[in-house]
């Protein structure tokens, strides 16, 4: 039986004026705060950090008043807002259709496309979680996190600071962002508030590496001018692109073997059936697998009717789905890092293998994986943390579900407004000179599969080479990297070793993603954090999961993401 709530005015625990409080958060509030948080990452740099942390912070402070089981309330917001974070951040689709010069179909139709994928993503996920959860019990490191971030602020003292840290980095990020469009000097160095603090969210480990990649990237362009791989003027992303995606999968292919030949045999130790510890983990599988067959097909159906695309290769990308959701599922569980653009590129492979010619009908049917396999493994990892805490599960569905909805309207409509506000994110960066490129909109992940797409079209060799290329290189330096560790019996390489001699390949192809002055504000937010991380003693304010510098570096995405925003809504209102 819950405890009553401190507060008088709050609604009993359990009741549906408490879900219709929760629900109106994380969908009307939070999830739109984080939703245009990581839109405006991928307009601007090309990936987007999820909105777990972030609006598991801010929903504890709805859900204080309930005390411990607050968590519980707090775990629906955060489930319900990072859904329409993650579906937010598929608005590059419609970019890539205009970099592409592709027909836009209405709003509308685009909007229910993305829903019935999402929908179809969200079963698919809770299909595979008795599995990756229950059975073999990945840690999914940042469910883990916000479980631990969830218990934590259930201490009014720790989330008063862990909300003034957050609010902090929110206020610098939105007067840096406004005041780059007002100081000239800003501009000229080319400063993003949103690309340093992303950098203080993943630290120098990971910062170090993009900003060699990019070096990299820039130190071979004569190279790569003087073999024809790239034109004078031609900036080095033309070509390292290609050699970054072959760095992942190349990596992925290491990872993805090491994980598998390591997990199935657990899972066959741990073959006897255990029957559910309580009702909060019970599931209607009959109902699941009819949920993931109906949206299934809703997704074949709308892709066709509605988008006018071909049955055989949207039928081909859904049973993809099934692979690369339990895939990436085990990368996401076991590494906390999701490919979601491995799976995109190699569905698109694999369709070009079966005589796939139009990009257009690539980029519709690589929609069907790009999405779900974003949206199942958000749910994995929510049920991770909802495993850790005992949050009902069938409730947490609920909650996810109605973050899709949301979401997918919110997907096209930032789409439409940033596009609208910023008609730089028009201009298709592909085919843009060096001197062209844009100093603040990246938009790398826009910028790949594009790239990606138009080789379908365009077919050049030394683009297949350039892919063979990263593939070797990520191999050997993830297999190296695996090795070193093995040798250092678990414990976290050199500084030097890790981040410099033998970087991860997942952070070095980030460098040639995306412009070079890009990976050096990444790298300067990664090395400041790291530093004052390493300054000061945290452990009296914030649990190990959280950090002053993380929650500091979110606050200026935030931030800068509203700053871009508010600018580019006022700057419409002004042309109306």
């Amino acid at each position: 039986m819950s405890a009553p709530p401190r507060w008088s005015w709050l609604p009993a625990s359990g009741s549906w004026k408490y879900h219709l409080l929760l629900a109106a958060a994380g969908m009307l509030v939070l999830g739109p705060l984080a939703g245009v948080t990581a839109a405006y990452m991928n307009f601007s740099l090309g990936f987007f950090v999820g909105g777990q942390v972030l609006a598991g912070l801010l929903g504890s402070a709805v859900t204080a008043g309930y005390g411990a089981d607050g968590k519980h309330g707090a775990n629906y917001i955060q489930t319900a807002a990072a859904s329409v974070a993650g579906m937010s951040a598929m608005g590059v689709l419609v970019q890539a259709m205009v970099w592409m010069g592709l027909p836009q179909p209405p709003a509308w139709q685009l909007v229910i496309y993305l829903l019935c994928i999402g929908m179809f993503g969200v079963g698919v996920g809770m299909l595979y979680t008795p599995i990756l959860v229950d059975r073999m019990q990945l840690p999914f490191p940042s469910g883990h996190a916000v479980a631990n971030i969830l218990r934590a602020l259930t201490d009014p003292l720790l989330l008063r600071r862990s909300i003034a840290k957050l609010a902090t980095g929110v206020a610098a990020g939105l007067g840096i962002g406004l005041a780059t469009t007002r100081v000239a000097w800003l501009g000229t160095i080319e400063l993003s508030a949103s690309t340093f603090g992303a950098g203080m969210v993943v630290g120098a480990r990971i910062g170090i590496p993009v900003v060699l990649g990019g070096l990299l990237g820039w130190a071979f362009r004569p190279v790569f001018i003087g073999i024809g791989w790239l034109e004078a003027g031609d900036p080095f992303r033309k070509i390292t692109f290609l050699i970054a995606l072959g760095l992942i999968m190349g990596a992925a292919i290491v990872d993805m073997t090491l994980i598998f030949a390591r997990a199935l045999p657990a899972a066959r130790r741990n073959a006897t059936p255990v029957p559910p510890a309580a009702d909060w983990q019970r599931v209607h599988f009959g109902r699941l697998v009819a949920w993931v067959l109906v949206w299934g097909a809703a997704t074949v159906a709308t892709g066709h009717l509605l988008l006018g695309q071909p049955v055989g290769f949207l039928l081909f990308a859904v049973a993809l789905v099934f692979v690369f959701a339990l895939v990436n599922g085990i990368s996401t569980g076991v590494s906390d890092s999701n490919p979601i653009s491995s799976a995109f590129v190699v569905a698109v492979v694999l369709m070009a293998l079966l005589g796939l010619k139009d990009p257009g009908v690539g980029l519709m049917a690589g929609t069907v994986l790009l999405v779900s396999t974003s949206v199942a493994c958000d749910m994995q990892q929510d049920r991770s943390t909802g495993w850790r805490l005992g949050t009902n599960r069938v409730m947490q569905f609920r909650y996810q579900v109605l973050g899709i909805v949301v979401g997918a309207l919110l997907a096209v409509a930032f789409a439409k407004l940033f596009m609208a506000a910023y008609p730089i994110l028009l201009q298709d960066q592909t085919v843009m000179k060096a001197e062209q490129q844009p100093a603040e909109w990246s938009s790398a992940m826009t910028y790949k599969f594009v790239g990606m797409l138009r080789s379908l079209g365009d077919d050049k060799p030394f683009q297949r080479t350039a892919i063979v290329l990263g593939i070797a290189l990520g191999l050997v330096i993830e297999a190296l990297r695996k090795w070193l560790r093995a040798r250092a019996g678990g414990r976290p390489l050199p500084f030097v070793i890790d981040a410099v001699l033998v970087p991860s390949p997942y952070a070095l192809s980030f460098g040639g993603f995306v412009n070079l002055p890009t990976s050096l504000w990444f790298g300067a937010g990664s090395v400041v954090s790291s530093l004052l991380a390493a300054r000061r003693d945290e452990s009296r304010d914030l649990p190990d999961d959280m950090s002053a510098t993380s929650l500091f570096g979110g606050g200026l995405i935030a931030g800068d993401a509203l700053a871009a925003l508010g600018l580019g809504v006022v700057g419409l209102l002004v042309l109306l």
